[in-house]
């Protein structure tokens, strides 16, 4: 190939990952993930998003922003690009670690589980927490739970954590960490579909259930 051709065959290169690496720092209506989490975070905590902290960009998430951009003297788009991330304070997101597998991983599904990990078993050791993130892998293969992550995480009155925002206090590395092994299949539980603590009141249902084992301070059972 000639020089010329060489040069122009690079230049396209270059410009091609330029491209694909602005397109990466926008979020838009249908984005997910990690990302989009941070947005609806953040906009949460300033008062302008009032939704469920999903990871998903969808019509919620899509007003809030325009509201904020209002309110910034930004373009109303709707669109976070470059300067509504940088008046957000979020001209760096951060994305959550992906576990690897051979095959891409959601990073906002690792993240939703990391959270509720952090909420219902924040004090428990790292097996008890992947125990817990355990438990939701293994709803999302059963019949009578939804069949995504997002989906047995917001499933109406499920986790305690969700219910009372415990769910949204700041990740550990442990966390994290727990939610990547459980994803990876790691199940400590051997198929348990419920936990509970047993030295707290509890619905007297969840004792009709076949008890599996005990890790740390939860009981663990199908």
């Amino acid at each position: 190939m000639c020089a010329a051709c060489l040069l122009i065959l690079f230049i396209a290169v270059v410009l091609m990952q330029g491209r694909q690496a602005a397109e990466a720092e926008v979020l838009y209506w249908g984005s997910s993930g990690d990302e989009v989490f941070q947005v609806q975070q953040k906009l949460s905590q300033w008062g302008y998003y009032n939704g469920p902290l999903d990871s998903y960009y969808g019509y919620e998430t899509y007003q809030s922003v325009q509201n904020f951009q209002r309110n910034n003297g930004l373009p109303e788009d709707g669109v976070v690009g470059g300067a509504t991330l940088a008046a957000l304070g979020l001209s760096r997101l951060e994305a959550t670690p992906a576990v690897s597998r051979g095959v891409a991983t959601d990073r906002g599904d690792i993240s939703l589980l990391a959270r509720v990990i952090e909420g219902e078993a924040a004090d428990e050791p790292l097996l008890g927490k992947v125990a817990v993130g355990a438990v939701i892998m293994n709803r999302t293969k059963s019949a009578s739970f939804p069949r995504t992550i997002s989906g047995v995480i917001f499933q109406d009155s499920a986790f305690e954590s969700i219910s009372n925002g415990q769910a949204y206090r700041p990740l550990s590395q442990a966390s994290v960490e727990a939610a990547q092994m459980a994803m990876g299949g790691y199940d400590p539980t051997g198929g348990a579909i419920f936990f509970w603590n047993p030295y707290k009141p509890v619905n007297s249902w969840i004792w009709t259930r076949n008890i599996i084992t005990q890790i740390g301070n939860h009981v663990f059972a199908q």
